[in-house]
C-alpha cells in the first residue's frame, strides 16, 4: 500500500462553520495560550525561536542594504565608472600605432551597438509620463497605481461561506506529511474544493466533530463552535479549531502535554532477541499510552468525548477542564485486554434509556455494550466470528446496533439479547437479527442513513461503495410485512480501498454521502441520481413529507481532485 491515503472522514452539519473563518494570529496572548497547552518551557522556547526568526529577517534584510549602498557607492554621479572608462580609453590610444585616415570607416560611431545603447531623450506619445519600470514591493506604494488592492480584503472574500455550504474534513497523510484537509460541498452548485488545511505532528488516525469550546469551566456553556477531534500514532487527542485557518497551535490536548515525555513501546532486554520483543506501555486511568484508534461525540453531552485505544481502554474526557489533561478522566474501562477498534455513543433520543449507552468493538473480537453513567460493571459482549472493522448504532431503534467484519459481513443485533443470555464473562450467546453478506473481503466503512429508515451505506477493501434497502413493517409502515434486504446500488468510486464512508447529516441531501480510501481522495456521492437509489427510497422519503431532489449530472458524483496524490494503484 502506498503512503498517501485517507484514513478517516467526518462531516460537519450544514450551518455550523463560521460564515467568515478567522486567520491565525501568533500574538502574545496566544504565545501564552500555548504556552500552557505545550506545558513547561513551551512558552520561553517558542519566544526564543520568534526572536530568532525576526533577526534572521533582519540580517537579510540589512545585507540586501548594504551591497545596494556599496553599488551606489562604487558609482555615485557615475563618476567612478566613468573616470575608469575614459583612462582605459586613453591607454588604448596610446598602446595603438597611427593609422590613415579612411573616409569610409565608421567604426568610431559603433553603429553595430546602437540598439544596445540606453536612451537619453524624452519619452513621447502615451507612456511620456511614466518615469521608468520602477519596481515596488507594495502595490499601494506605487503613484501610478490609482486603484489600490487590500490583500486582507480579497482573502477574506475568498474565505467566506455560504449558508447553504456543507463542510467535509479529511485526515490525510503521504509518505512525510499529514493535514486535516477541509472541503467545502456546494450542492446547488454540484462543486466540492478544498477550502483550508491544517498540518498535524503524526499520522491521523480517526476524526470527529464537536461544537463545544474546551476549558470553558462549565458543562452548561450555551455558546457553540466548530471543533475537530484527531486521535493519531500520539497516545494525545488533539481538538483544532475548524474556523481558524493556518492554525499552528490546537485548540486543546486529551493527555500529555507536548514537552513530557511521551509513553512508547521499549526493548524487553538487552539481548538480540529481546531487543526486537517490544514491551508496550502499562495502561493507566490519566490518559491513553498508546495510538488513540475511536472518537465519538454527542450533543446530548456536550462537554463529554468518548476516546478507544490500542493500549486497550476506553475513555470518556470532560472537556470542562483545563488543558492540556493530565488528570482522570470521567470513565476509564478495559474492554478485554485487547485494542478498541471502533466505539461509539448511542444516539437515541435523550431520556429514551438508551441515550446514555455505548458501543465498542475489539481487537478481541468482542463487541460490548457498556453504560459510563453507573461507573462500575463490565458490559456485555457478544462474540464474533472474524476480527471487528466497524460498530455503529441504528439511529431508528434505540436498542439496535450493527457491526462490520473483516470477511465482508454486516451483522445487527438487538442490545437487549445481550444482557438476557449472558455466558462467561458477560459474553452473550445472543444471535444476529439478520446478516447481510456486502463485500469481497473487509467490509471496512459503515453508516447508517439518519434521514431515512432502512437506507445503510457500506465500503470495502474490494474499492466498491454499496448502498443496501432494508424492507420491513417498520420502514414501509405494513404490520406484519416480512423483512427483504436488498442491494440498491453499487459503485466503484475511483478511491482505491475503501476506508471510510458518511452520511451528510444534512436533511437537505437525505442521500448524499462523502467517501474515501487508498487513493487520498474525497468523493461526494448524491444517490438521489442513482436510479437503483431513487426507486428504493423516494416513495419512502414522501411517506414523510419530503421529496427528492433533481437528478444530477454523471449520477451525483462531485470529485475533489485538485491538488491531491493519486495515491495507490488500482491493482494493489
Amino acid at each position: 500500500m502506498s503512503g498517501t491515503l485517507i484514513s478517516s472522514l467526518v462531516w460537519v452539519p450544514r450551518g455550523r462553520a463560521a460564515l467568515a473563518p478567522k486567520k491565525y494570529q501568533l500574538d502574545e496572548a496566544e504565545m501564552e495560550r500555548v504556552g500552557k497547552l505545550g506545558g513547561p518551557g513551551v512558552l520561553e522556547q517558542l519566544k526564543e525561536q520568534m526572536e530568532q526568526m525576526e533577526m534572521d529577517d533582519g540580517g537579510d534584510w540589512e545585507d540586501a542594504n548594504d551591497d545596494d549602498e556599496d553599488d551606489e557607492d562604487d558609482n555615485e554621479d557615475g563618476s567612478a565608472s566613468a573616470s575608469g572608462e575614459d583612462e582605459k580609453m586613453e591607454d588604448d590610444a596610446a598602446a595603438e600605432p597611427t593609422k590613415p585616415h579612411d573616409p569610409n570607416d565608421l567604426s568610431a560611431f559603433k553603429m553595430d551597438e546602437y540598439d544596445d545603447e540606453p536612451s537619453t531623450a524624452p519619452m513621447m506619445g502615451a507612456f511620456s509620463n511614466v518615469k521608468g519600470l520602477t519596481y515596488y514591493r507594495d502595490n499601494n506604494d506605487d503613484p501610478y497605481i490609482t486603484l489600490k488592492e487590500d490583500d486582507e480584503d480579497i482573502e477574506r472574500e475568498e474565505l467566506a461561506l455560504l449558508e447553504t455550504d456543507s463542510m467535509v474534513v479529511t485526515a490525510r497523510t503521504n509518505s512525510d506529511l499529514s493535514t486535516l484537509d477541509f472541503h467545502v460541498y456546494d450542492d446547488s452548485n454540484e462543486s466540492l474544493y478544498t477550502h483550508h488545511d491544517l498540518m498535524l505532528p503524526t499520522f491521523p488516525l480517526c476524526v470527529e466533530w464537536l461544537d463545544f469550546a474546551s476549558g470553558s469551566g462549565s458543562s452548561d456553556d450555551a455558546r457553540t463552535g466548530n471543533f475537530v477531534a484527531v486521535g493519531s500514532f500520539d497516545p494525545s487527542i488533539e481538538i483544532w479549531d475548524a474556523d481558524v485557518v493556518d492554525g499552528l497551535y490546537p485548540q486543546a490536548i486529551l493527555g500529555p502535554a507536548s514537552s513530557l515525555e511521551k509513553p512508547e513501546a521499549k526493548p524487553a532486554g538487552t539481548g538480540k532477541k529481546k531487543r526486537r520483543q517490544l514491551v508496550q506501555p502499562t495502561a493507566n486511568a490519566d490518559y491513553h499510552v498508546q495510538p488513540v484508534l475511536g472518537l465519538s461525540w454527542t450533543n446530548k453531552f456536550r462537554n463529554l468525548l468518548l476516546s478507544g485505544s490500542a493500549d486497550g481502554t476506553i475513555k470518556l474526557w470532560d472537556l470542562t477542564r483545563e488543558s492540556p489533561m493530565g488528570a482522570r478522566s470521567s470513565w476509564d474501562k478495559i474492554h478485554g485486554g485487547d485494542k478498541v477498534q471502533g466505539l461509539e455513543w448511542n444516539r437515541a433520543a435523550a431520556g429514551s434509556g438508551a441515550d446514555t449507552a455505548v458501543l465498542s468493538g475489539g481487537y478481541d473480537r468482542t463487541v460490548r455494550v457498556w453504560d459510563p453513567m453507573t461507573k462500575d460493571g463490565e458490559g456485555f459482549g457478544v462474540a464474533m466470528g472474524a476480527d471487528i472493522e466497524c460498530v455503529r448504532w441504528d439511529p431508528w431503534s434505540a436498542t439496535n446496533f450493527f457491526v462490520s467484519l473483516e470477511n465482508g459481513l454486516i451483522l445487527n443485533y438487538d442490545a437487549r439479547t445481550l444482557s438476557s443470555s449472558k455466558g462467561a464473562n458477560n459474553i452473550s450467546t445472543a444471535r444476529p437479527l439478520y446478516t447481510l453478506s456486502a463485500h469481497d473481503g473487509a467490509a471496512t466503512a459503515l453508516d447508517i442513513n439518519p434521514h431515512i429508515r432502512g437506507c445503510i451505506v457500506t465500503g470495502g477493501m474490494d474499492k466498491t461503495v454499496k448502498i443496501w434497502n432494508v424492507a420491513d413493517e417498520e420502514t414501509e409502515g405494513i404490520a406484519g410485512r416480512k423483512r427483504e434486504i436488498s442491494l440498491a446500488t453499487s459503485r466503484d468510486l475511483g478511491l482505491g480501498k475503501v476506508f471510510c464512508a458518511r452520511w451528510s447529516p444534512d436533511s437537505e441531501t437525505p442521500l448524499a454521502l462523502a467517501a474515501a480510501g487508498s487513493k487520498a481522495t474525497v468523493q461526494v456521492w448524491d444517490a438521489a441520481s442513482n436510479p437503483g437509489a431513487r426507486n428504493a427510497f423516494a416513495e419512502r422519503l414522501k411517506r414523510h413529507g419530503r421529496e427528492l431532489g433533481a437528478i444530477k449530472a454523471g449520477g451525483g458524483l462531485i470529485s475533489n481532485n485538485a491538488g491531491e496524490d493519486e495515491g495507490d494503484s488500482d491493482d494493489e
